[in-house]
C-alpha cells in the first residue's frame, strides 16, 4: 500500500495527460461526425442514384468492419503500400489518423440515425407546409429539424456513450490515450513496472465522464419533451 501511495502522483499525472488525449479525440470526433453524418444521410436518400448508391456502399463497408481494422488500414496503408505517409510522424500524426478514422466511422452510424429520424416525421407535415407556400428548405429547418432532433437524441446518446469507450481502440496505432497510459506502467514507465492497479483507475475516469454525459443527455431529452 505504501508503494502505491508513493507511485500515485506519477500515475495520476500520466493518466491525466492520457485522459486529455481521450477527450480531444472524443470532441473532435463529435464535431466532425455530426455534420458529416447529416450530409451522408441526405446523400443516401438523394434522388441522384449514383450518389445514393456510393454513400450506401461506404456506409455498408464502414458499419460492417471493425473500427480497429479501419484504424490500422487508415494509419498504415498510405505509408506501407502507397509509400506516402500522409499522416506524418509522432503523436500528432497518430492523432490525425485516429481522428479521421473515428469521424468516418461514427458519421456512418450517425447518418443512419439521422435518416431514421427524418423519415419518421409524418409526410403530411411536408404536404401541409407546401400548401402554406413554404419551400422544402423552410419545411426542413422550421418543421422537420426540431422533431428529428427529438427523435434521434436517445439513439445518439447511446452512440456518444459508446464513443467514449471506443476511444481506447486508438492505442492500436500507439496513440497515447488513457488506456495506453495505464498499460505503460505494466511494461515499465517512469520507473514503475509490473503495476496493474493504474488500469483500474482508468475505469474510474470513464465511469465519471460517462456519468456526466448521461446526466447532460438526459437533461437534453427532457428539454425536448414539448413534442410529446
Amino acid at each position: 500500500m505504501e508503494q502505491i501511495m508513493e507511485q500515485m502522483p506519477v500515475v495520476l499525472h500520466s493518466l491525466n495527460i492520457g485522459f486529455i488525449q481521450t477527450l480531444k479525440l472524443f470532441f473532435v470526433t463529435l464535431i466532425g461526425a455530426f455534420p458529416l453524418g447529416l450530409l451522408m444521410s441526405i446523400g443516401s436518400t438523394s434522388r441522384i442514384k449514383p450518389l445514393s448508391w456510393f454513400i450506401k456502399f461506404v456506409i455498408w463497408i464502414i458499419r460492417g468492419t471493425p473500427l480497429m481494422i479501419q484504424l490500422l488500414i487508415i494509419y498504415y496503408f498510405p505509408g506501407l503500400v502507397l509509400h506516402n505517409p500522409i499522416w506524418g510522424g509522432g503523436e500528432s500524426g497518430r492523432f490525425l489518423a485516429a481522428s479521421f478514422s473515428f469521424i468516418l466511422n461514427y458519421s456512418c452510424y450517425f447518418s443512419e440515425i439521422y435518416r431514421g429520424g427524418i423519415q419518421g416525421v409524418p409526410a403530411g407535415q411536408e404536404e401541409a407546409g407546401l400548401v402554406l407556400g413554404m419551400t422544402k428548405t423552410q419545411i426542413f429547418f422550421k418543421i422537420k429539424l426540431l422533431q428529428v432532433i427529438k427523435r434521434i437524441v436517445p439513439p445518439m446518446s447511446n452512440e456518444i456513450i459508446t464513443l467514449v469507450k471506443d476511444t481506447s481502440l486508438a492505442r492500436i496505432i500507439a496513440l497515447q490515450e488513457i488506456i495506453w497510459a495505464g498499460q505503460a506502467f505494466m511494461k515499465g514507465s517512469q520507473g514503475i513496472s509490473g503495476a496493474i492497479w493504474p488500469l483500474f483507475f482508468t475505469a474510474v475516469y470513464y465511469l465519471i465522464f460517462n456519468g456526466i454525459l448521461t446526466i447532460l443527455l438526459g437533461w437534453l431529452e427532457k428539454k425536448l419533451d414539448y413534442f410529446r
